[in-house]
């Protein structure tokens, strides 16, 4: 059997995961696709495997605030497995790549008869639950430019990536600030030499650099 590139799924034992296989599509995930709306019905959820999926929280209909990051290491769905079906957060692409997609029904049907998938996305939603707490103080108390250190760090440890697709405006997304605050927070990081940005694409050049430049919050979320 070739090597399962999301961890969640990696971690279940053989016969739950084929069991699981015959209803997992392979999809590729675009850039800036949006895979939910707030308050949407849940279709499908996903298991990235090379993607990366942002979850926003929308506020008035259209400013953005990122408060989650799922890749490798989580699904895109979780409230399924909570027994609800509606998104309270946008899903969107923020790394393209490859992702399995299983379709609602057929999610609701393996998580009831998997007591290792259960147990699987408890862990997981704990995670995702310290991840959207940490984050949220992040926001609110420091720097942009630490900050920016920090969601750059995480992308990479998701992608397993030094290089990845970025634009100004989907950084303020990201990071709730305006473009110029990114701007200036993506100059001062380059300065220093710790990353390359030119042309919507990122590059971290010295990884230890960039972790002193980070806020303490990366500690806390780093994917298990």
């Amino acid at each position: 059997m070739t090597a399962i590139a999301n961890g969640l799924l990696a971690a279940l034992p053989r016969k739950d995961y084929l069991r699981l296989l015959s209803g997992l599509v392979p999809v590729d995930l675009r850039f800036g696709d949006v895979l939910y709306e707030p308050g949407k019905p849940i279709r499908d959820v996903y298991f990235p495997g090379q993607s990366l999926v942002s979850l926003l929280t929308v506020v008035e209909g259209h400013l953005a605030l990122e408060v989650g990051l799922v890749g490798r290491d989580g699904m895109v769905g979780i409230p399924l497995a909570l027994g609800i079906d509606a998104s309270p957060v946008r899903a969107l692409v923020q790394g393209g790549g490859a992702a399995l997609r299983m379709n609602a029904a057929r999610f609701r049907r393996e998580l009831r008869r998997s007591p290792p998938l259960q147990r699987a996305l408890n862990r997981y939603v704990y995670s995702l639950m310290a991840q959207i707490s940490q984050t949220a103080g992040c926001n609110r108390f420091h720097v942009v430019q630490a900050r920016l250190a920090r969601w750059l760090l995480m992308t990479r440890d998701r992608v397993r990536s030094a290089e990845f697709r970025m634009t100004h405006q989907f950084l303020s997304h990201m990071l709730g600030v305006r473009r110029v605050g990114v701007t200036e927070a993506a100059g001062a990081l380059q300065r220093r030499k710790l990353i390359e940005y030119r042309r919507g694409h990122i590059r971290i050049l010295d990884h230890r650099g960039l972790q002193n430049a980070a806020c303490a919050c990366y500690e806390g979320l780093k994917p298990s």
